[in-house]
């Protein structure tokens, strides 16, 4: 797309009219997506709904950034399963973001030593001190609930459907830390008071309630990587978010345009996005759904891709 001469004197006195606003059909674009009940369905884990949907994104250069409750630990095949080894992740709600070599900074960030290699970023605090304040809140006022880490691997099996190898993963916590809540509704809210008071939030998914620190969320991640985008290609992306929980409000309340994907459960989810849509589908299915809803007339935008000159 050639770039408009906005910026050359002007061959008369008359002053010059203002540019033109960009193009929608080719300004660059990401997807941010929560994965289970959205992009994965929620019991078999399978996303064949959505793959002519990914594959199409794919062409188009816009990266979909997987934004979950799974631990770094389980992402690492998935990424590979569904193609999006080369674009970040955020896991653990916002507790941990992944930087592929393309999304990192020469100055800011240490090459990734993992086997994932990925560039770690931590905006919340450590679960070894999460654990240490739950441990201290149930002994001091007698909230009755689990944490994951006390569950073994076929207990979290059994809740999750996960088989062992990704239930061991499922444990592996590094920013925060899910729990299922035994307790009543009255105890539930003096639990969130208490974890305030130590920084910390409780937000709810679809299996379990989880703890992290106040500066993390699935909400705050995202606008992180949006500035990093900004920052790296020079030009601020169209952002589309897709999730079915209330975990996932504050990410769908900071993209420009916001999918809610009818979820197998009865929670209320109402994002504060003026451009939001409801699907009528569930699942990966709801998922390009939703995609379709935004992007699917778009065909200016995938005629370019087409002949390979997208640019994100």
């Amino acid at each position: 797309m050639p770039e408009s001469n906005q910026f050359s004197a002007p061959l008369s006195p008359s002053p010059s009219p203002p540019p033109s606003p960009v193009d929608p059909a080719f300004q660059p674009r990401l997807v941010v997506t929560d994965l289970d009940g959205s992009l994965l369905d929620h019991h078999s884990y399978d996303f064949s709904p959505a793959a002519p949907w990914l594959a199409r994104l794919k062409q188009m250069g816009v990266p979909v950034i997987p934004v979950t409750s799974k631990t770094r630990a389980e992402l690492i095949p998935l990424r590979e399963a569904l193609g999006l080894t080369g674009t970040p992740f955020i896991a653990e709600n916002g507790a941990v973001i992944g930087l592929p070599p393309g999304w990192c900074h020469a100055r800011l960030d240490r090459p990734g030593g993992g086997r994932d290699g990925v560039v770690i970023k931590h905006p919340g605090v450590d679960i070894g001190f999460i654990r240490a304040r739950l441990k201290v809140w149930r002994e001091r006022l007698g909230f009755q609930f689990t944490r994951m880490g006390e569950l073994s691997v076929q207990e979290v099996m059994e809740l999750t459907g996960l088989d062992e190898s990704r239930a061991r993963d499922a444990r592996q916590r590094e920013g925060s830390e899910p729990l299922l809540w035994k307790d009543s509704d009255s105890a539930l809210e003096a639990f969130r008071a208490a974890l305030e008071g130590d920084g910390l939030q409780l937000t709810q998914g679809g299996r379990f309630w989880h703890v992290m620190g106040r500066s993390a969320d699935k909400g705050s991640a995202v606008e992180w990587l949006v500035k990093r985008f900004t920052a790296l290609r020079g030009r601020t992306p169209l952002s589309l978010g897709l999730g079915d929980g209330p975990n996932d409000i504050s990410m769908l309340e900071a993209v420009d345009q916001a999918v809610v994907i009818r979820g197998c459960h009865d929670l209320i989810v109402e994002p504060r996005n003026t451009s939001l849509y409801r699907t009528e589908a569930t699942g990966p299915t709801g998922w390009a759904e939703g995609v379709a809803h935004w992007w699917g007339r778009d065909d200016r935008r995938l005629a370019t891709a087409e002949k390979g000159d997208a640019v994100v």
